[in-house]
């Protein structure tokens, strides 16, 4: 079974997105990172964790122990559709391969077109493939 796709099927249906997923190397841990554009609180991980225990018997899924959480301020970035929504925002790219001499870059996102997204980078505008981001988070900001 495609536990991944058995979330993402599942999750938006309760008004969530499946942000990650981390299975321990036994498959007795599992970890499901949620959100919603208004961010999540204690009682949605509660919600949603018992939905996905009931899911998970049903579909015969077996762990010995569920964790649902937000995926905090420095959330991952996985999709475009992550980067689109978080544009104005501060990240962290790692790139599987240099540009230019470097793989890690810091800037505020900006528009994404073709699987290409700009980045202002010491107010230069760089362009990245989406394809090629290794890792992608938020940077936080606090006021």
């Amino acid at each position: 079974m495609d536990l991944r796709a058995l979330l993402e099927t599942t999750l938006p249906g309760l008004g969530y997105e499946l942000v990650d997923l981390e299975i321990s190397n036994r498959g007795s841990l599992v970890r499901v990172f949620i959100d919603k554009p208004e961010g999540i609180s204690i009682e949605d991980c509660t919600a949603v964790s018992n939905h996905l225990s009931r899911v998970f018997a049903v579909e015969n899924v077996e762990y010995d122990r569920l964790e649902v959480s937000s995926p905090g301020m420095d959330r991952p970035l996985n999709k475009e559709s992550d980067f689109v929504r978080f544009v104005g925002h501060r990240a962290r790219i790692k790139m599987r391969s240099p540009i230019d001499g470097r793989k890690i870059f810091s800037g505020v996102l900006g528009a994404m077109h073709e699987g290409v997204f700009q980045l202002l980078v010491d107010e230069k505008q760089v362009l990245l493939n989406l394809a090629d981001v290794d890792k992608a988070r938020l940077i936080p900001e606090f006021d």
